[in-house]
């Protein structure tokens, strides 16, 4: 089973939601692994503390020109949809943060001048919290091409379980998240803000076509405008979590809410027997 826990924009609390569910599910003793995809911002390490024992280094193909060899004929241009490399008269240049790694360049090259090289997009890290397995992603600085570190991270995660952790938003490093995804967990805000961006979501999990559910992250905060939308959607709307200090201080200090307040850890439970009944049914 596959979840994954996204939202519409930041600081709803996915990532408190993702690694509190994690943490409960592996003390049932099932079989867990936690991914990490926000790898522009990685922060469930800061929650659960692994041991990292693994980590790689995760590169994309480059094409590399050989100035002797090139002909300039321009083909390698042509065949380029995203104009990361150019033919001048004298010279062909390869623009690195615009190349999507599609091999078309060398493919075509009649002169067999472009050669693959590689240029490193970040790197993943992998270990352990007890018995879950923990894994993400830190993008290099600088670096555009966010969905190939992505597509690491989730690689090899095979557990009974796999909780993925979305980066905010819909663009394309929560739609590589999204895929193959078994279930959504949609964490929202009361709020208009909360609203507005969950109806982003919203559309973007049911154009992919995937089962979801939504859940309010500090309800007590805002309106009840978020209900009377899912109401209206037919969205399932699970019982939200409470707006409280004592939830927010455990937070700031980077603690397991389910570790440090008995009420939140059963709700939690809840909350995980309620979404893997849903994912079950609509997988089934």
């Amino acid at each position: 089973m596959i979840l994954t826990v996204a939202s519409g924009k930041g600081g709803t609390g996915k990532t408190t939601v993702s690694v509190n569910l994690a943490v409960v599910a592996a003390e049932r003793k099932q079989s867990v692994h936690f991914c990490d995809c926000d790898v522009e911002e990685p922060n469930a390490h800061l929650f659960l503390h692994p041991v990292l024992e693994e980590k790689k280094q995760i590169a994309l193909p480059l094409p590399v020109v050989d100035q002797d060899l090139c002909s300039h004929c321009g083909k390698c241009a042509e065949i380029c949809e995203f104009n990361a490399i150019i033919s001048l008269p004298t010279k062909t240049l390869v623009f690195d943060d615009l190349c999507h790694a599609c091999s078309g360049c060398w493919l075509v090259c009649p002169e067999k001048a472009i050669t693959q090289g590689e240029r490193i997009i970040g790197e993943t890290e992998s270990g352990q919290v007890g018995s879950l397995h923990f894994t993400h992603g830190r993008l290099r600085i600088g670096e555009t091409q966010v969905p190939p570190l992505v597509e690491a991270v989730t690689r090899g995660a095979n557990n009974d379980l796999v909780i993925r952790d979305a980066p905010p938003g819909v663009a394309c490093p929560a739609v590589a998240t999204l895929h193959g995804s078994d279930f959504v967990l949609l964490v929202t805000e009361p709020t208009p803000f909360g609203l507005s961006d969950l109806k982003v979501a919203v559309e973007l999990v049911r154009d992919l076509g995937m089962p979801c559910a939504v859940l309010v992250n500090r309800e007590g905060s805002g309106d009840d405008r978020v209900a009377e939308y899912c109401q209206e959607e037919g969205l399932h709307m699970l019982k939200g979590l409470p707006f409280r200090r004592d939830v927010a201080e455990s937070i700031s200090r980077g603690e397991l809410i389910v570790k440090t307040i008995p009420a939140i850890k059963a709700a939690f439970e809840n909350l995980l027997d309620e979404v893997l009944t849903l994912a079950e049914e609509a997988c089934s």
